[in-house]
C-alpha cells in the first residue's frame, strides 16, 4: 500500500511523519529547524529527515510515493516557492521549497502554508471532519487561519489567504495609540490576541516580570488562588486576569467577524491559547457569540482535536488527494 510523508516545517522545529492513505500516522521524527542557516541548509536537513523516514517505512513494508509540506511563510502552491517569510527563518523567502526537496529526494512534493496544512488535517480527520466548509483560527505565538471549502484550503490569488491576525481590532490600542504588530503595521488582531501580546498586555496593566516572565506565567498567575501574598501579588494577579480577558475578547470578536463574512459550517479554534483552559476559552467564546449575526447563532465552535499531528496529516493529504 502506498504511503506519503507529511512535513510540518516551522520556525523552531520540523516534524515529519509517515501517513497511510487513511490518515494514520505510523512513525514520526522531529529535528530543529536551522532557522539561521539559510534556505538551502534547511532543505538539506529536511530532505535528510524525509529520506530517513522513507527508509524506516520501507523496512516496515510501506512504499512512500510523495511528500506534502506545510511550511512557515507565504507559499506559492503552484510554483512551490516561498514568497515571503518573517525573520523567524532567515533567508527562507525566495527558497524553491518544492523543487529543492523534489530534486534531493526524487519524490513528488506539494506544499502550502503550515496553518493551511493544520486546517486541512482538522477538516479531514479532526474536529471539523465531515463539514462542507470550516474556518480554523489558531492563536499562539501568532494568529493565523484557514478557510477550508470542499476539502481544499482557500489560498487566495497571491497565496496570502489566511492571515487573519492582520486586520484591525478595536482592542489593539494603548492610550489611544494602535499597538505595533509584527507585520510592521499597527492595531491588528495579532498585536492584542497572540500569546506574546497577552504578556505585553499584562505588563501594561501593571504586572511584574518577577511574577510572570512569559505568557505561560501569566496564565499560571491568573489561575493561582488569591491569598495573603501582599499587595504586589494581588496587583500582578489582577493584571494577569485583565490581560487574558482582553486578549481572549479580542480573539473572539475577530473570529465572530470572520464567521459573519464566511458563514462556515464549522469553526475550529486551535493553538496554545485554545488549550489554555476556561480562563481564555470562556471570554473568547462569549465575545464570539456576541458578534454573530442572528442566523449564525448556533454555529459550532470546537477546539482542534488532532494536536501536534494536525499539520503532518494535512500536509500528507495534499498528496493523497
Amino acid at each position: 500500500m502506498t504511503h506519503v510523508i507529511g512535513v510540518d516545517l516551522g520556525g523552531t522545529k520540523t516534524a515529519a511523519g509517515v501517513v497511510s492513505p487513511s490518515g494514520e500516522v505510523l512513525m514520526t521524527e522531529t529535528i530543529p529547524t536551522l532557522n539561521r542557516d539559510g534556505g538551502e541548509a534547511i532543505l538539506d536537513a529536511t530532505a535528510a529527515l524525509i529520506a530517513g523516514l522513507a527508509e524506516r517505512a520501507a523496512d516496515a513494508g510501506h512504499q512512500v510515493s510523495g511528500v506534502g509540506v506545510g511550511s512557515a511563510g507565504v507559499i506559492d502552491a503552484t510554483s512551490g516557492m516561498v514568497v515571503s517569510a518573517t525573520d523567524a527563518i532567515s533567508g527562507w523567502a525566495g527558497t524553491a521549497l518544492v523543487s529543492g526537496l523534489s530534486s534531493r529526494l526524487g519524490l513528488a512534493v506539494r506544499a502550502v502554508n503550515d496553518v493551511h496544512a493544520h486546517a486541512l488535517g482538522e477538516a479531514w480527520l479532526g474536529a471539523s471532519a465531515g463539514s462542507a466548509s470550516s474556518l480554523m483560527v489558531a492563536f499562539g505565538t501568532g494568529v493565523g487561519g484557514s478557510f477550508v471549502l470542499g476539502g481544499s484550503p482557500v489560498l487566495g490569488h497571491r497565496f496570502v489567504g489566511g492571515h487573519v491576525g492582520h486586520f484591525a481590532s478595536p482592542f489593539a490600542v494603548s492610550d489611544g495609540v494602535p499597538l505595533p504588530c509584527v507585520c510592521g503595521s499597527a492595531g491588528h488582531v495579532e498585536a492584542i490576541a497572540s500569546g506574546p501580546a497577552i504578556h505585553e498586555a499584562y505588563l501594561r496593566c501593571g504586572g511584574s516580570t518577577a511574577s510572570a516572565t512569559d505568557t505561560r506565567g501569566v496564565f499560571a498567575l491568573a489561575a493561582a488562588e488569591a491569598h495573603d501574598g501582599g499587595a504586589s501579588f494581588g496587583a500582578s494577579r489582577d493584571a494577569a486576569v485583565r490581560a487574558i480577558h482582553v486578549g481572549a475578547t479580542a480573539a473572539g470578536q475577530a473570529v465572530g467577524g470572520l464567521i459573519n463574512i464566511l458563514d462556515p459550517e464549522t469553526v475550529v479554534i486551535s493553538g496554545g491559547l485554545a488549550d489554555a483552559g476556561d480562563l481564555w476559552w470562556k471570554p473568547m467564546e462569549a465575545a464570539l457569540r456576541q458578534e454573530l449575526l442572528a442566523p449564525l447563532a448556533a454555529v459550532p465552535v470546537l477546539r482542534a482535536s488532532l494536536g501536534n499531528s494536525a499539520a503532518i496529516i494535512g500536509a500528507a493529504k495534499l498528496v493523497l488527494l
